[in-house]
């Protein structure tokens, strides 16, 4: 064995699982149906990595829609209540009209969603097998054997919140081995990222004590640790003293400082979190200073966060294509870096010359927000509880057809949109909210749009990456140096104010997010490049105000995202990542409300930074859990009262007990009413349904606080 990837992308090359996945719910195939497109996709990736050269195929990385959601029930950590649904799988994932779906949060410091697992202290695991033995056995019968890849027991409890189950975990985990060595599997993945973040001295030696009851075991497959987006750190000498075959190291993002002889190291020198290409010599140099029995050459994560090939790129610049791998040109890498290796190759180095960077002047101070609050709300006049949604409304497939149809007059296109935005809006006054958007039918998505106006930028047209079940994005590559040539957004936030009497906020993407949602430029620190992002969004603020715009949202729902695994890069971090946000958003004037949105993010980690912001109003997600809301926060929230990631309708009843919740702490004068994120996913029947009964609910909750 000397070449392997961690996983690889699994919606399929033209999002087949995507539209599998749709068609499922919306009842025009069957489960059956359904599960042999995931075949055929399993199949697919088999055949294409071997025709690609590598060494050993994983198996298990396929997943309908999370792979924690996998895990949970492998492990039987299903909880009751889903168990009576017609597909719990997917109640646990999507929710129905009677149940609520488990919390979605993000994988790490990535844009993948994961479901979080629900352990009580009822819960008994029990080992289901099914899954990983399928795919083992059906890889089988094509001719390959495979190397399972199943999340590790350490961070499936961490994340589940319940790192005191290990004992109990460790015993289905021991089955699992076991079952999988009967199969003749002769490796066994076991990914553990928690490692990469801080861990206590107490998780440490859970840790050792797991992996040596795992290698103690007297009937397993080799087994390979995994550990990825980060350096192992303090976890590394206590794995390497465990009886582990192998362990996986991230060697773009971190470090192998400890000789580990009689052990194979799965040596990841090849980026699966971007998609430029590799520096063969920065590369080779990694893989020679690695002392180990053995070195398998390998990607630093999964390529799930990555395009499947950049073979169907038709239009992009020649000049940047030569810039790229996605993931099958990274298999590539992977494979012709092992051959370089083996053969003790020293190509010529590399040599990136980073541009100079401009120093630029800290963004001015707006007036304390007392002083906006007042003139904000003497200009605006909005009630208490006022009530908005977050800015995107739902998509027609007429609207998406001519969206992408290029041979579309421009005025035909430009009146389609205006249609769509007077019925957004016409809808949104019929109801009774407070304060509108345009619903942004412009726009394919929150970050790519923007991409599409901003110099600096290309799109691809086949780039998609899985964010989470059948949602997926095409991340831009962000190549350059930005700057904004024209405004992108006026004629739009326009053209719907003049509909109406109540305000409509202009929406806008904020730049931590863009850059956190684009494939970024790796010659500039990461710091500069947002900077850039911030100082072309701030000219959009202007221009929307100068338009009439009163009300202006500026997303970060990555703000959480890019915070740094490991506590001590963090305040840095922040410090930036605040500044930019502030650069993009100081130009406003008092009265001009400013808004930002965080969704699925775990807001309260960072609460200090939110606040930093000094944003008027943020919003953020919480229908899934609970309405929380951070005591005595010191401008406006909104804390979500709708899950929009589900299709189910919450009733009066549910928004009642939210804001009711969320009244518990903060005053009802700064307490805002909001959907958990955008409507574009939904359709118009749930969302007018929905939000009817938010309107509902918040007009008993504003008569019982006046």
């Amino acid at each position: 064995m000397r070449t392997t990837v961690l996983g690889y992308p699994r919606i399929g090359p033209n999002r087949e699982l995507k539209r599998a996945l749709e068609s499922y719910w919306d009842g025009r195939i069957t489960r059956a149906e359904l599960d042999q497109v995931g075949a055929d996709l399993r199949e697919g990736t088999w055949r294409r990595l071997a025709e690609l050269g590598l060494d050993a195929l994983p198996s298990n990385t396929f997943s309908l829609y999370d792979q924690v959601l996998d895990t949970a029930v492998m492990l039987g950590a299903v909880p009751p209540r889903y168990l009576e649904a017609a597909d719990p799988y997917f109640a646990m994932a999507r929710g129905t009209q009677g149940l609520a779906p488990l919390r979605m949060t993000k994988w790490f410091d990535t844009n993948y969603h994961y479901l979080v697992p629900e352990i009580s202290p009822s819960t008994v695991f029990r080992l289901d097998a099914a899954k990983p033995l399928g795919e083992v056995r059906q890889a089988k019968a094509l001719g390959f054997d495979t190397r399972p890849v199943v999340l590790g027991p350490v961070t499936f409890l961490l994340l589940a919140g319940a790192p005191e189950r290990l004992d109990e975990v460790l015993g289905c985990y021991e089955e699992l081995l076991s079952a999988l060595a009967a199969e003749g599997v002769d490796w066994v993945q076991l990914d553990e990222p928690a490692l990469v973040c801080d861990r206590t001295p107490e998780e440490l030696a859970a840790v050792r004590a797991a992996y040596e009851r795992l290698g103690a075991h007297p009937s397993r497959p080799a087994l390979l640790v995994a550990a990825y987006f980060g350096d192992l750190g303090e976890a590394l000498p206590v794995l390497a003293a465990t009886p582990v075959e192998g362990i996986g190291v991230d060697l773009v993002r971190g470090s192998l400082p400890l000789e580990l002889p009689g052990r194979t190291v799965f040596a990841g020198v090849v980026s699966g979190r971007d998609v430029w290409r590799t520096r063969e010599a920065e590369a080779l140099a990694a893989l020679r200073a690695v002392r180990a029995g053995e070195v398998v050459v390998s990607t630093s994560c999964s390529l799930q966060h990555v395009p499947y090939s950049l073979a169907v790129e038709e239009r992009l610049d020649p000049a940047l294509r030569e810039r790229l791998a996605f993931a099958e040109e990274k298999v590539a890498e992977v494979v012709e870096l092992a051959r370089l290796f083996a053969e003790g190759a020293a190509p010529a180095p590399t040599r990136v010359t980073a541009p100079a960077t401009a120093e630029r002047p800290a963004p001015r101070a707006r007036s304390p927000y007392p002083v906006r609050a007042r003139a904000q709300a003497e200009h605006l006049g909005l009630p208490r509880l006022p009530i908005t949604t977050i800015g995107s409304f739902p998509q027609t497939g007429e609207l998406r057809a001519a969206r992408a149809d290029r041979s579309l007059p421009r005025a035909t296109y430009e009146a389609l949109v205006e249609g769509e935005i007077e019925r957004a809006i016409r809808v949104q006054e019929r109801l009774g909210l407070d304060v509108l958007v345009h619903g942004e039918p412009e726009r394919n998505d929150m970050v790519q749009y923007f991409a599409e106006h901003l110099d600096g930028f290309a799109v691809t047209e086949h780039g998609w990456v899985q964010s989470y079940g059948s949602r997926c994005t095409r991340p831009p590559l962000l190549y350059g140096d930005v700057s904004r040539p024209s405004p992108i957004t006026v004629r739009w936030a326009r053209y719907a104010q003049s509909l109406t009497a109540k305000p409509v906020k202009g929406m806008l993407t904020g730049p931590v997010t863009i850059v956190a949602w684009s494939f970024v430029r790796d010659d500039l620190p990461l710091r500069e490049v947002t900077h850039q992002v911030a100082d072309a969004i701030a000219e959009e603020v202007r221009d929307l105000e100068a338009a009439g715009i009163s009300v202006i949202q500026v997303d970060e729902p990555a703000l959480r995202e890019l915070l740094p695994l490991r506590a001590a890069a963090q305040p840095s971090y922040l410090e930036w990542a605040v500044s930019a946000y502030r650069r993009a958003t100081s130009v406003a004037a008092d009265r001009t409300q400013i808004h930002t949105h965080l969704c699925y993010s775990d807001a309260d980690q960072i609460i200090s930074a939110i606040d930093a912001l000094d944003a008027d109003v943020t919003t953020i997600e919480s229908a899934r859990s609970g309405a929380r809301a951070p005591e005595g926060f010191p401008r406006g929230l909104g804390p979500g009262v709708y899950d929009i990631h589900s299709p189910r309708v919450p009733t009066e009843d549910e928004v009642e007990a939210l804001l009711k919740a969320a009244l518990d702490a903060l005053p009802a004068e700064r307490l805002w009413v909001n959907p958990d994120c955008g409507l574009k996913t939904r359709t118009y029947e749930q969302v007018e349904a929905s939000l009817a009964n938010v309107v509902k609910a918040t007009l008993r909750v504003r008569a019982a606080v006046r």
